[in-house]
């Protein structure tokens, strides 16, 4: 009964975080240099060069908007159980800095020439994985996984890989790119699944040490964003600049990008809020967030390209990957 409290929460992250790369994909591309004012013999001169920081500073302005200034008003007017403590803040900004840093892995991974429709199924199929461990180091579970939850975890993240290479963009894509743009793809690939895979162990254990508070942890999540994603890049941008300008379109997709982690941020914390665990929580966030993903990838334009067969197996595998580690998560021993 009690998980059926916390999968709508989960559901509403897996669909916020489904959609952050492909919007905060297209935010970019509006943001950066239109390749139409850069013609050599009257055609664009290649693809569109992104931008890095105006994207990323959209991302935290978002970000301070759902989860700092709208829970200091609930706060303020409203209250709730819980209580500010040194121990919960340091856990949940923590927690943001690793999102804020996550999130400037995806920007790089699209500027370096990665696409959404590998980019973020590889980083939900790796995340899952350090998720895990990072969960039973904390909880100093390892003697309660079963080999059943350890192989879900395995066709989760085999499934998300499948995606990419088997999607319209995956192996094509990979091959036109440079040695160097490949290795900065595969490192902020990986960066941002570090990042994202102890993130919710790090924000529940923040939560915990607020005695359960859902606004004080997020808030505290918005103000790192706030501080890695717009104080930080701000001078920067200011002084040293860089391709693109602030276009309408691209500054509202990625304040759209924003929006969707800040309230998939939100949906995590409901879920632990009414007892969900980050054992099982997170890797079934990754596991069907992929899913949302490429969806929105063959809407935004690919629906009319036949897919492979096995791109469909490598979806199914993700998804019976996902609810195999939620069914077999290691439960805490009764006392």
């Amino acid at each position: 009964m009690r998980y059926l409290l916390v999968l709508p929460f989960v559901a509403l992250t897996f669909v916020s975080w489904g959609i952050y790369g492909p919007v905060l994909h297209k935010g970019q591309v509006g943001l950066g240099e239109d390749p139409a004012e850069v013609l050599q013999d009257g055609k664009p001169a290649g693809p569109p060069k992104m931008s890095r920081l105006r994207p990323l500073i959209c991302v935290g302005l978002a970000y301070f908007l759902v989860a700092v200034l709208v829970p200091l008003l609930a706060l303020r007017f409203y209250g709730e159980q819980g209580r500010w403590t040194s121990s919960g803040a340091f856990w949940s900004l923590a927690a943001g800095a690793a999102g804020a840093i996550g999130a400037l892995g995806i920007i790089m991974a699209f500027k370096s020439g990665g696409k959404p429709v590998y980019v973020m199924p590889l980083v939900f199929g790796l995340a899952p994985v350090v998720n895990t461990l990072a969960t039973m180091f904390m909880a100093r579970s390892f003697r309660e996984t079963s080999k059943i939850f350890i192989t879900a975890i395995v066709v989760v993240a085999v499934g998300a890989a499948g995606v990419m290479f088997f999607s319209k963009e995956g192996g094509g894509n990979i091959i036109k790119l440079s040695v160097f743009d490949l290795l900065l793809v595969v490192l902020s690939i990986l960066l941002t699944a570090l990042c994202w895979g102890i993130y919710g162990p790090v924000l529940h254990r923040g939560q915990m040490k607020m005695e359960g508070s859902r606004l004080r942890p997020l808030l505290c999540v918005g103000l790192a964003y706030l501080v890695i994603a717009v104080i930080v890049p701000t001078p920067i941008l200011i002084t040293a600049g860089e391709v693109g300008s602030w276009q309408v379109a691209g500054t509202v997709w990625s304040l759209a990008g924003g929006a969707a982690g800040a309230i998939g941020a939100l949906g995590i914390i409901l879920a632990f809020n009414f007892g969900g665990k980050p054992i099982f929580v997170m890797p079934l966030v990754f596991g069907v967030a992929p899913v949302v993903n490429t969806a929105m990838e063959l809407l935004n334009g690919v629906r009319d390209v036949p897919l492979p067969s096995q791109f469909y197996v490598s979806l199914i595998m993700v998804v019976v990957g996902a609810v195999g580690v939620l069914v077999f998560a290691p439960k805490p021993q009764s006392h």
